[in-house]
Protein backbone atom coordinates (compact mmCIF):
# COMPACT_ATOMS: atom_id res chain seq x y z
CA UNK A 1 0.00 0.00 0.00
CA UNK A 2 1.47 3.37 -1.02
CA UNK A 3 1.49 6.23 1.40
CA UNK A 4 0.02 9.45 0.11
CA UNK A 5 0.41 12.97 1.62
CA UNK A 6 -1.70 13.60 4.64
CA UNK A 7 -4.06 16.51 4.67
CA UNK A 8 -4.58 16.68 8.39
CA UNK A 9 -3.37 19.21 10.94
CA UNK A 10 -0.12 20.33 9.22
CA UNK A 11 -2.12 21.69 6.25
CA UNK A 12 -4.59 23.38 8.59
CA UNK A 13 -1.72 25.05 10.45
CA UNK A 14 -0.17 26.29 7.19
CA UNK A 15 -3.52 27.65 5.99
CA UNK A 16 -4.07 29.41 9.32
CA UNK A 17 -0.56 30.90 9.16
CA UNK A 18 -1.15 32.16 5.59
CA UNK A 19 -4.47 33.70 6.63
CA UNK A 20 -2.80 35.38 9.62
CA UNK A 21 -0.10 36.81 7.32
CA UNK A 22 -2.75 38.11 4.90
CA UNK A 23 -4.65 39.77 7.77
CA UNK A 24 -1.45 41.33 9.15
CA UNK A 25 -0.50 42.62 5.71
CA UNK A 26 -3.98 44.08 5.12
CA UNK A 27 -3.92 45.83 8.51
CA UNK A 28 -0.48 47.26 7.76
CA UNK A 29 -1.68 48.48 4.36
CA UNK A 30 -4.73 50.12 5.96
CA UNK A 31 -2.55 51.94 8.53
CA UNK A 32 -0.18 53.13 5.80
CA UNK A 33 -3.05 54.41 3.62
CA UNK A 34 -4.57 56.19 6.62
CA UNK A 35 -1.24 57.81 7.49
CA UNK A 36 -0.79 58.92 3.86
CA UNK A 37 -4.30 60.44 3.81
CA UNK A 38 -3.57 62.35 7.02
CA UNK A 39 -0.23 63.56 5.65
CA UNK A 40 -1.83 64.72 2.39
CA UNK A 41 -4.54 66.57 4.31
CA UNK A 42 -1.91 68.34 6.44
CA UNK A 43 0.09 69.19 3.30
CA UNK A 44 -3.03 70.58 1.60
CA UNK A 45 -3.62 72.80 4.65
CA UNK A 46 -0.06 74.16 4.36
CA UNK A 47 -0.57 74.81 0.65
CA UNK A 48 -3.88 76.58 1.28
CA UNK A 49 -2.22 78.82 3.86
CA UNK A 50 0.65 79.48 1.44
CA UNK A 51 -1.78 80.49 -1.34
CA UNK A 52 -3.43 82.99 0.99
CA UNK A 53 -0.06 84.48 1.99
CA UNK A 54 1.45 84.51 -1.50
CA UNK A 55 -1.53 86.33 -2.97
CA UNK A 56 -1.06 89.09 -0.40
CA UNK A 57 2.70 89.56 -0.60
CA UNK A 58 4.10 87.61 -3.57
CA UNK A 59 6.05 86.32 -5.30
CA UNK A 60 4.05 86.18 -8.51
CA UNK A 61 3.48 82.77 -10.12
CA UNK A 62 5.59 81.73 -13.09
CA UNK A 63 4.98 79.51 -16.10
CA UNK A 64 5.78 75.97 -14.98
CA UNK A 65 7.81 73.59 -17.11
CA UNK A 66 8.27 69.85 -16.78
CA UNK A 67 11.61 68.07 -17.09
CA UNK A 68 12.35 64.78 -18.79
CA UNK A 69 13.36 61.94 -16.47
CA UNK A 70 16.95 62.28 -17.67
CA UNK A 71 16.69 66.05 -16.93
CA UNK A 72 18.03 66.98 -20.37
CA UNK A 73 14.84 68.47 -21.79
CA UNK A 74 12.23 70.89 -20.47
CA UNK A 75 8.67 70.92 -21.78
CA UNK A 76 6.02 73.62 -21.68
CA UNK A 77 2.93 73.02 -19.56
CA UNK A 78 -0.35 74.94 -19.30
CA UNK A 79 0.37 75.50 -15.59
CA UNK A 80 1.39 78.57 -13.64
CA UNK A 81 2.53 78.44 -10.07
CA UNK A 82 5.61 78.14 -7.88
CA UNK A 83 8.46 75.64 -7.90
CA UNK A 84 9.00 74.08 -4.48
CA UNK A 85 12.44 72.62 -5.14
CA UNK A 86 15.50 74.30 -6.57
CA UNK A 87 15.73 71.67 -9.31
CA UNK A 88 12.21 72.72 -10.43
CA UNK A 89 10.81 69.19 -10.37
CA UNK A 90 8.03 69.80 -7.81
CA UNK A 91 5.54 72.66 -7.88
CA UNK A 92 2.20 73.98 -6.71
CA UNK A 93 -0.10 75.69 -9.20
CA UNK A 94 -2.25 78.74 -8.54
CA UNK A 95 -5.19 76.48 -7.65
CA UNK A 96 -3.14 74.73 -4.96
CA UNK A 97 -2.64 71.50 -6.87
CA UNK A 98 0.63 69.67 -6.25
CA UNK A 99 2.71 68.47 -9.20
CA UNK A 100 5.74 66.31 -9.73
CA UNK A 101 7.10 67.82 -12.92
CA UNK A 102 9.07 64.93 -14.38
CA UNK A 103 7.87 63.20 -17.53
CA UNK A 104 9.14 60.69 -20.09
CA UNK A 105 11.19 62.11 -22.95
CA UNK A 106 9.12 62.81 -26.04
CA UNK A 107 9.91 64.38 -29.38
CA UNK A 108 6.26 65.37 -29.86
CA UNK A 109 6.18 67.03 -26.42
CA UNK A 110 8.98 69.35 -27.53
CA UNK A 111 6.43 70.92 -29.87
CA UNK A 112 3.11 70.35 -28.10
CA UNK A 113 4.15 70.53 -24.46
CA UNK A 114 2.85 68.28 -21.69
CA UNK A 115 -0.04 68.39 -19.25
CA UNK A 116 1.12 66.99 -15.90
CA UNK A 117 -1.38 65.26 -13.64
CA UNK A 118 -1.69 66.52 -10.05
CA UNK A 119 -0.45 64.27 -7.25
CA UNK A 120 -1.29 63.98 -3.58
CA UNK A 121 0.95 66.41 -1.69
CA UNK A 122 3.43 65.17 0.88
CA UNK A 123 4.91 66.82 3.95
CA UNK A 124 8.46 65.92 2.88
CA UNK A 125 9.54 66.61 -0.69
CA UNK A 126 11.98 64.05 -2.02
CA UNK A 127 11.64 61.71 0.97
CA UNK A 128 13.75 58.60 0.51
CA UNK A 129 16.14 60.36 -1.86
CA UNK A 130 19.83 60.96 -1.42
CA UNK A 131 21.06 62.92 1.58
CA UNK A 132 20.32 66.60 1.20
CA UNK A 133 17.67 66.06 -1.48
CA UNK A 134 14.66 66.03 0.82
CA UNK A 135 13.06 69.15 2.26
CA UNK A 136 10.01 69.73 4.42
CA UNK A 137 7.07 71.21 2.54
CA UNK A 138 6.72 73.93 5.18
CA UNK A 139 10.36 74.98 4.65
CA UNK A 140 9.97 75.02 0.85
CA UNK A 141 6.85 77.18 1.08
CA UNK A 142 8.48 79.54 3.61
CA UNK A 143 11.46 79.99 1.27
CA UNK A 144 9.15 81.19 -1.46
CA UNK A 145 7.48 83.72 0.82
CA UNK A 146 10.83 85.05 2.06
CA UNK A 147 12.02 86.02 -1.42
Amino acid sequence: MSEQGTSGPPDDAAAAWREQQRATSAAHEDRLASRQRMESAAARDLITEFLHDVRERGPQPVALRARSYDRRTRYRTPLTGWYLRKDETIAVDTDGKFYILTVPSSLAARFTGVTPVPSEPTLVLGAGGKDGESIDLSVALARLLDR
